[in-house]
């Protein structure tokens, strides 16, 4: 198949009209309305939105939410070859959920060098496409660190897609820099970055922030910094850490003010939600999310964010039975190969970082979808087939190795 027929469908919502409804959705008031909502043209509002969280019926809603994926997507799923490596876990900042933190006389605190940093690419770099790669707010570093970084990835692996940093480290470098956002932005594309992960937004209710994350940047912040990366050409994809303290109405206002940012400045590519995972220290007032709930919130997701594309399951963080479930809740995207990463794993997370592309292909055929291989901005796809993957490779936690 052509790159064009694997990207998804721009008149989903025709292609959603003419597609057979299932009982449990035409019999349903709610249901039907938000069916009718989005196959005119338009969008569910938040007050539905808190209907769909407390809908009796899971199952239900999951089928709505993949009727939805499927006149996007039809039955592919997407995936990518890609690798973690965290430039330093040093970090000014002690956010409430943050397992990853550590200060700088810790035992266990890194700060890579360039040097240090690329050597931990090589053993992949045959066979990614992408390096994900964010960390703490390092007291010391300014542009400088970042910008002779990304030329040295680019110069060595120029097939590498960079997709770094998230907007409060860009906010960070800025500030130790002088420097603007805007001027920020600029100096770190020209040098190598490719893209944003779109970390850090966690719920985009300031009174949830000023209780889990104090100090970092504010809702608006966060979505203005990305604002000013779709300006300047620069693809993001955006986050929910959900789970904490927040309430299922903060929850849909952040969706609500992303979709607003999206019809502003239209580049985010992919959404991300992920649930917080605790341990006795960390928020022991955090209301946990089950299972069932990562699976709703996924198909919510699926509903509320028409113009946002993608909706990712990172099973780094729900593992991948969660992940495989979410396929038929909405989600079309199940993340990349990792090989190696730190921050959900400190938080608590046991999904196996040593899963050849092969096993991630085959989760994805155990859902009756179609594995499809993409590029970090969703422009090159190709349906994967299973040749010339053999070995398995991790790339151990900096500081341990």
């Amino acid at each position: 198949m052509a790159d064009y027929e694997l990207a998804g469908y721009s008149n989903w919502r025709e292609r959603l009209s003419a597609m057979p409804v299932p009982l449990c959705i035409s019999s349903d008031p709610l249901l039907s309305t938000c069916l009718e909502t989005l196959t005119n043209g338009s969008r569910i509002s938040v007050e539905e939105g808190i209907l769909l969280f407390e809908h009796e019926s899971l199952s239900s809603v999951c089928a709505l939410a993949n009727m939805v994926k499927f006149s996007r997507f039809e039955d592919h799923v997407y995936f990518n070859e890609n690798l973690h490596v965290n430039t330093t876990n040093i970090c000014v900042l002690a956010c409430r959920f943050c397992a990853f933190r550590k200060g700088p006389r810790h035992s266990e605190a890194y700060a890579l060098s360039v040097e240090e940093f690329i050597h931990r690419i090589e053993p992949f770099s045959d066979r990614i496409d992408e390096v994900h790669s964010v960390g703490g707010l390092h007291p010391e570093w300014t542009i400088e660190y970042y910008t002779d970084l990304f030329r040295g990835v680019r110069k060595r692996y120029p097939h590498i897609h960079l997709k770094a940093l998230t907007a409060v480290e860009i906010r960070h470098i800025a500030n130790r820099s002088g420097l603007s956002v805007k001027a920020t932005l600029k100096l770190l594309k020209d040098s190598g970055l490719d893209s944003l992960p779109g970390g850090g937004a966690e719920i985009l209710v300031d009174s949830v922030r000023d209780r889990i994350c104090r100090g970092k940047e504010s809702s608006n912040e966060y979505l203005q910094i990305h604002g000013i990366a779709h300006s300047l050409g620069i693809q993001t994809n955006c986050t929910m850490l959900f789970g904490t303290v927040e309430t299922s109405v903060e929850r849909l206002i952040h969706m609500d003010r992303l979709r607003t940012q999206q019809d502003l400045s239209g580049g985010f590519q992919c959404f991300v939600p992920y649930p917080f995972l605790q341990d006795l220290n960390r928020i022991p007032e955090a209301q946990l999310a089950t299972s069932t709930e990562v699976i709703r919130v996924i198909a919510v997701s699926r509903l509320m964010l028409d113009n946002i594309p993608h909706i990712k399951a990172y099973r780094m963080n729900i593992g991948d039975h969660t992940a495989a479930m979410s396929l038929k809740a909405g989600a079309d995207d199940i993340d990349g190969t990792v090989g190696h990463e730190e921050i959900m794993h400190m938080a608590g997370s046991s999904t196996k970082l040593d899963t050849s592309t092969f096993e991630l292909a085959q989760l994805i055929e155990q859902t009756e979808s179609i594995p499809v291989r993409r590029n970090s901005v969703y422009s090159t796809f190709s349906i994967f087939n299973g040749d010339n993957y053999g070995d398995i490779r991790v790339l151990p936690i900096a500081g341990r190795a």
